[in-house]
């Protein structure tokens, strides 16, 4: 190996997503399928015999989009999407990973993709950078696990699945996932809508440039939009903090009814 084929971070990366996928012993050098029935077993018996195939849960010329405009509710929004085979990450995730906090509270929150916390959880935004949201929707009064809507949040990603090394959701994967945000978004029907990170800004209104917009109000489709910098970036770069307050300030006058 190189110095140029090295790559520490990379590779580091690579061991713990397989790692993640249960690839946790390395047993020989040629790969091993546990799925190849042995000769005279009743694994390799029933392997002989006639195999009845089992309906489709989906049809190839069902879209996302199509898909996602015949759920009428939240619930029926997350069946779909766990039957939803379109898109390949699901295959490398643990849990889809659909929501938390309050259905119908006044503000929703819009994140990028889980991240491995999440992934293991099956709950959006429970690891550092969940903690650290946390306390920011309590410095203004709210919280995902409030009763009452007026200050309670619901909190979601672009993503449903990891992403492999938590790197940003690609376009083609946005694509396909857009739809089901768009439905999930016009099902949970808040006053206020948080996106958070570039992925979820170019996402809901189209642009990026997350530095540059930040703290300005956008509008989708009637909903008022707040672009942030995601919790993340506020941990690798603390001296983000302050515009993050200045739009936490700015939801909170909204929502009393000063914006």
């Amino acid at each position: 190996m190189t110095g140029q084929d090295f790559n520490f971070d990379a590779d580091l990366a690579a061991l713990a997503w397989q790692f993640d996928l249960g690839a946790d012993e390395a047993i020989g050098d040629a790969p091993v399928s546990r799925f190849e029935p042995v000769e005279g077993s009743r694994v390799a018996e029933r392997a002989a015999e006639p195999v009845v195939p089992a309906a489709p849960v989906l049809v190839d010329d069902v879209s996302s989009e199509a898909l996602a405009a015949a759920c009428g509710d939240l619930a029926a929004l997350r069946a779909a999407m766990g039957r939803f085979e379109g898109c390949a990450l699901r295959l490398g995730a643990k849990n889809l990973v659909f929501a938390d906090g309050r259905p119908g509270a006044r503000v929703m929150i819009v994140g990028e993709a889980p991240g491995r916390e999440e992934d293991m959880a099956g709950l959006p935004f429970v690891g550092r950078s969940g903690q650290l949201l946390d306390r920011m929707l309590a410095a203004i009064g709210l919280s995902r696990r409030a009763e009452d809507p007026r200050s309670a949040v619901y909190i979601t990603n672009v993503l449903p699945w990891r992403p492999p090394g938590n790197r940003e959701p690609a376009a083609d994967e946005i694509a396909t996932m857009g739809p089901f945000l768009f439905r999930h978004i016009t099902l949970a029907a808040p006053e206020v809508l948080v996106v958070m990170g570039n992925s979820a800004l170019r996402t809901v209104l189209g642009i990026t440039g997350i530095t540059r917009v930040r703290g300005t109000w956008g509008d989708w489709r009637g909903v008022a939009v707040m672009p942030m910098f995601h919790p993340a970036a506020l941990l690798r770069d603390p001296t983000k903090k302050r515009e993050a307050w200045a739009d936490l300030l700015a939801v909170r006058s909204r929502l009393d009814g000063y914006g």
